[in-house]
Formats: C-alpha cells, sequence, structure tokens
C-alpha cells in the first residue's frame, strides 16, 4: 500500500472531527502529491505528543524556527509506509529517545493551520506515542530546546492546537 493510499484510509477510517477529516481527504483528492512538502496548497503532516503516562507529563519541542513549544512532528518522507510511521519516525528524530510506541487506536486529533509561505497550511494528522521509563532525550537540530512538562504545564507553554491534543490523548489513556 502507498502512503497516499494509507493516508486516505486512515483518514476514512477516523470518525471524530468530521467536517476536518472531509477537508483532509478532499485536499487529497484534488492534490495527488498533497503529502509532499512541494504541494504549495497544503500538505499533510504527520505529529506525535510524546507521553511519559506513569510521571504524568509530556516530551515538548522548542521549534528551531517558530519559536513556539509544539509536539514532534513533520513532513512525510517517501521511505515512510505510513502516517503512523512517519509520525513515530519524526517523534523519535526529535526526540532522541528510542523505545517509543504508538498509542493505540490511530491519530488522537487532525489538526489544520496555516504556515509561512510559500505553502498554504498544513493538514496535520497527530498521534501520540508513549515513551518508555526513564526515557532520555537530545535537543535535534530542529530544537532550540527538548523538555518534559507536566500534564498541568501544557496550556502556559504551548499554544491550544497542543493543549486539545494532550486532552484528547488523555481522554484516550483513560478509555
Amino acid at each position: 500500500m502507498s502512503l497516499y493510499d494509507d493516508a486516505v484510509l486512515v483518514l476514512k477510517e477516523y470518525e471524530d472531527q468530521t467536517d476536518l477529516r472531509q477537508a483532509y481527504l478532499d485536499h487529497l483528492a484534488q492534490h495527488p502529491d498533497g503529502l509532499w512538502k512541494a504541494c504549495h496548497a497544503g500538505h499533510i503532516t504527520a505529529s506525535a505528543l510524546v507521553i511519559d503516562q506513569e510521571a504524568g507529563r509530556v516530551l515538548l519541542t522548542l521549534h528551531r524556527k517558530l519559536r513556539m513549544w509544539l509536539q514532534m512532528g513533520g513532513h512525510c518522507e517517501p521511505g515512510d509506509s505510513s502516517l503512523a510511521a512517519a509520525a513515530l519516525r519524526e517523534a523519535t528524530e526529535e526526540s532522541g529517545v528510542s523505545g517509543l510506541s504508538l498509542l493505540p487506536g490511530g491519530p488522537v486529533r487532525l489538526d489544520r493551520h496555516p504556515i509561512p509561505p510559500p505553502c498554504y497550511c498544513h493538514f496535520d494528522v497527530q498521534y501520540a506515542v508513549l515513551a518508555p521509563p526513564d526515557a532520555a532525550h537530545v535537543i535535534s537540530d530542529e530544537s532550540l530546546d527538548v523538555r518534559w512538562f507536566g500534564y498541568d504545564e501544557v496550556a502556559e507553554v504551548a499554544d491550544e492546537s497542543v493543549v486539545r491534543l494532550l486532552e484528547a490523548t488523555r481522554a484516550r489513556l483513560a478509555a
């Protein structure tokens, strides 16, 4: 299965945020290259919130270009077999944490947000990954800093999209 086919299937199976989900599917139908950074009409990205469930904390990156605390994530690459694999790869690369595992159940949320030109927006498919106990992290070239934050600290440092992702992840963990 191609990454494009995986993305369409993942989005069709995603049951929440129906209007936004349809916008993602419409984007892919109109733009066969809609998974790639070169698609200036916008492109699908994959991200993952790194969770230390036992300690009640998340690992965020201070994004080098945007200078905002965000979950790990980024552009799909030709070697990615699925959106989930892209999210896991990005989380591992940007956090330096080995042994991350995807939270079961597929994407946690979708978040469409504007990005600087020449592109229009990111259609982010957001996952969550679980960190192993005592996970050690490193700062990647894409980050100014990487730091653990308690669940209750996230709203103080991150924007609403990260807060919503954390809330949705915690709800899935509690289910």
